[in-house]
């Protein structure tokens, strides 16, 4: 089941940030920005990266519990694996920042007018 959620947070698989990631980020930064409206850029980024951080980790930990019985066997996350899905994850974050200044992602109070 954690490794199920870690894939669905990740940006592993394509429809993930469509269906997931992006609403996640979205309302947390509309919320946010409802009381501080130039937030929205900031909060996005940083709950768009936290949910795929969180979705590397959660699918490493599931799949590490699921296929190691024993403790010696087990893949340890190490802080160069951490490294590499946090770069992964700016990578993809840079992404929707540059959608975010091309307005193409805005507040809903935007759309709206």
């Amino acid at each position: 089941m954690v490794a199920c959620i870690g894939f669905v947070l990740s940006p592993l698989s394509w429809w993930n940030d469509l269906y997931v990631n992006i609403p996640i980020a979205y309302v947390c930064a509309w919320l946010v920005s409802l009381f501080y409206p130039d937030a929205f850029l900031s909060v996005f980024a940083g709950s768009y990266l936290a949910t795929n951080v969180l979705g590397f980790i959660l699918l490493h930990k599931g799949i590490n519990k699921t296929l190691s019985k024993d403790e010696q066997n087990k893949i340890r996350y190490t802080g160069k694996n951490i490294i590499r899905d946090i770069a992964i994850s700016l990578f993809y974050t840079g992404l929707m920042v540059v959608l975010i200044k091309l307005q193409v992602i805005r507040p809903v109070q935007h759309y709206l007018k």
